[in-house]
Parts: C-alpha cells; structure tokens; sequence
C-alpha cells in the first residue's frame, strides 16, 4: 500500500480515526482474505486522489480484535467511512473502485 495508506493497531484507532479532523476511511483486511487483495488497488488509488479531503487507514482485523469487535466487522473486506466519531457509511465485501467513489463523493464536497 501506499504511503497514503496509514496502518494502524487498536492501540492508534482512537487517534488515528475518531479524533481525526479529516474523514476516515477504514479498511478492515486480512492476509488470508482474497477479496481484500482484489479491493487493495482501489483503496490505495483513492488514498492517493483524495489525500486532500480523506484520510485512509487499513488495519489488519487478526491481530486487533479490540476494534473488530467493537464495530462488529464480520466478512471481509469491510470498509467503514468515519467523521467526528459517527460512522457515514459501511460496507462489506468486494467493491470496483468506481462503486467506492461514488459512495464517498457525497461525504468529501
């Protein structure tokens, strides 16, 4: 991934997502997770286009179950669009990166 793309442990979420001052995208993946290689591209494109306007965070769902559980992540990929500690929108599984776009476009005017 990019050096867009900000890795982060439970430890860091807090910090890195709730207290941002930008929106964040979560990406929630895992080594194992074909899916989440397929999704990856797109991620790091959108970090990289709308570094201005959107923070991007990936973490690793195996080793940082604190997080995982608290927001229910089930099937992977998931991905969770954060601002002021309110969650805009979550989905899971598989995306094309023209589907992600449209569905942050609103949240990033």
């Amino acid at each position: 991934m990019s050096s867009n793309v900000i890795v982060i442990t439970d430890s860091e979420f807090e910090a890195e997502v709730l207290k941002s001052e930008k929106p964040v995208l979560a990406y929630f993946w895992a080594t194992w997770c074909g899916p989440c290689k397929l999704v990856a591209p797109s991620i790091e494109k959108v970090a990289t286009e709308y570094s201005d306007r959107l923070k991007v965070v990936k973490m690793e769902v195996d080793p940082n179950p604190e997080t995982v559980n608290l927001y229910k992540v089930q099937g992977l990929p998931v991905l969770k669009l954060f601002r002021n500690e309110e969650i805009l929108f979550s989905h899971d599984g598989s995306i094309t990166q023209t589907k992600l776009v449209e569905m942050l476009e609103p949240h990033l005017a």
